[in-house]
């Protein structure tokens, strides 16, 4: 049963890893996916959905534009997903900055893009930062200087405890030095 559910997860694990490949590959080509489109009164036909020019010069302008932002935040993400470094958090940022990027071009009610994002990426980054300095911090104590937090934190309990007897001890020994010298 076991061999059958490790099959399985293989499989899986076979095929989104295909997946991811097949659109890291064909990244290059999505972004200049408006030249290989044809333009029908102002709209462009794609397979499942049509794009109109949504305040762009032409349809195929605001495909390129979405484009050349989905295809690097979809990017973007594949890389936060499967980073196992410790300063992956960082990838946040640029994330964010496609996003709200790609959210400017949808929704082009003026015509500035590329233009006010850096306010709304200054406020993420200044979440983002500190989380990541801190993690930093952390792992340069540990790894870096020897410093282990619980290490230490079990090292002071044991000499509070250590304290607790030594005091324990000397009350002892004064109670039976009064109790000798009463005798």
């Amino acid at each position: 049963m076991n061999d059958k559910v490790s099959k399985n997860k293989t499989k899986t694990k076979f095929l989104l890893e295909g997946i991811i490949a097949l659109l890291i590959a064909v990244s290059p080509f999505i972004i200049y996916l408006e030249k290989y489109t044809t333009i029908k009164s102002g709209k462009i036909n794609l397979l499942f959905f049509s794009i109109d020019s949504n305040g762009f010069p032409d349809a195929s302008y605001h495909l390129y534009y979405l484009c050349a932002k989905l295809v690097p935040l979809a990017l973007l993400i594949i890389w936060f997903t499967t980073s196992k470094q410790w300063w992956y958090h960082a990838i946040l940022i640029p994330i964010s900055m496609y996003a709200f990027q790609l959210y400017s071009v949808t929704n082009n009610t003026n015509s500035a893009i590329d233009e006010n994002e850096i306010l709304y990426v200054v406020a993420v980054s200044m979440v983002i930062i500190p989380i990541v300095y801190f993690i930093r911090i952390k792992l340069v104590d540990k790894y870096i200087h020897g410093i282990d937090l619980k290490a230490m934190d079990t090292e002071l309990q044991i000499l509070k405890a250590k304290e607790e007897l030594r005091k324990e001890r000397e009350k002892l020994e004064q109670r039976k030095e009064t109790l000798s010298k009463k005798m």
